[in-house]
């Protein structure tokens, strides 16, 4: 009888879907355009003026304005999109490329239930998640638990995807940072929708990998209590890019080749050490603990080729009170074939919040 290691069975999956994903010549690398200049600096600076006064500062959210269709209506759903201007200040809009001024979101309501008695879930978008349908599917089976689903296009994403760019390969390493700083605000503002013109009675925010790590940020930030639903994510981008598959899906030596030009050689380790720099920005244990940390649950994949064990413990460990569940597989198998385990998670993380009009006895 041949025994099988199903460990290693998913993370060799993960590194073979890895190797046709970005080592083969399929797509062009990530960051093939270098740092990104100016605009990096930029942000770098803007982002290290948050982190003394973070914990001390609850700025309000930025009213948006959405405009709204109806796409689809039956007796007991109904499915709406939605356009806004980004909410992002003036210096964020200027480095953000014009394609993704316009946010759009997919919202997805049951019927017949009046908002205060539903909560709403707003999903961020994973590495390469162009489009609603997968979310809407993560989402669609919890409108019977009266829980909306609110769908947010990435900027960087989707019809906001700047011209040049081929697929989810950010041409700058400064595009990542902007792609979050931004996807941040606006999380937060339809969270503040839902809240303050939807009405609706609890809120949460997921999203799986890198829109785990975009949603562990929004609910460590935002003012008032939320769900906050993490799946198969890291505590940093420093992980996915350094330590993770990614790392063979980045353009080192055009970044290396950028360095050298502007100062002396630079051996490759250099390289990779500023970038572990940069991305420490994205670092989620830097962040403030979210107001109802037993609201928090991460969901984790116990063979992961993309996101290893200790960067998932490391946020559980900077966050007391929030839970991690395991799931079996690694990053690619448990995205397949986990959704009822993120579903359960979804559920759990609301009914661990109060409704709106409750107040502690």
């Amino acid at each position: 009888m041949v025994t099988v290691n199903l460990g290693l069975l998913h993370y060799v999956l993960d590194h073979v879907y890895g190797a046709f994903m970005h080592r083969t010549k399929l797509s062009p690398p990530f960051f093939s355009r270098g740092w990104g200049g100016s605009k990096l600096e930029l942000l770098e600076r803007m982002i290290k003026q948050l982190f003394p006064g973070m914990a001390g500062q609850n700025w309000p959210p930025t009213s948006i304005h959405p405009i709204w269709r109806t796409v689809w209506e039956s007796r007991t759903a109904c499915l709406r999109e939605g356009v806004f201007r980004t909410p992002c200040d003036e210096q964020l809009l200027s480095a953000l490329p014009p394609e993704s001024h316009i946010a759009r979101v997919s919202f997805l309501t049951p019927k017949g239930v009046p908002p205060q008695k539903m909560a709403c879930v707003v999903h961020l978008a994973g590495t390469g998640d162009h489009t609603f349908e997968r979310r809407l599917r993560l989402g669609g089976p919890l409108l019977k638990e009266n829980i909306a689903t609110m769908v947010l296009e990435s900027p960087f994403y989707g019809q906001r995807r700047p011209l040049l760019q081929r697929g989810a390969k950010l041409l700058c390493v400064s595009d990542l940072l902007l792609l979050g700083s931004a996807t941040i605000e606006e999380a937060r503002s339809l969270l503040h929708w839902l809240d303050s013109e939807a009405g609706f009675g609890k809120m949460g925010v997921c999203g799986l990998s890198m829109g785990g790590v975009h949603a562990a940020m929004v609910g460590s930030l935002h003012p008032t209590p939320v769900a906050t639903l993490p799946f198969l994510s890291p505590h940093s981008a420093v992980v996915a890019f350094c330590e993770g598959i990614l790392k063979h899906a980045t353009a080192w030596e055009a970044l290396r080749e950028e360095l050298a030009a502007q100062q002396a050689a630079m051996t490759l380790e250099e390289v990779k050490e500023r970038m572990r720099n940069v991305l420490s920005l994205t670092d989620v244990t830097r962040f403030p603990i979210p107001k109802n940390p037993s609201a928090v649950i991460l969901v984790a994949a116990t063979d992961d080729g993309y996101i290893p064990k200790h960067s998932v413990l490391e946020l559980q460990k900077a966050w007391p009170g929030s839970e991690v569940r395991w799931v079996t597989g690694g990053h690619v198998s448990s995205f397949l074939l986990h959704n009822g385990e993120f579903r359960r998670a979804i559920v759990d993380g609301l009914n661990r919040l109060q409704w709106k009009e409750e107040s502690p006895l």
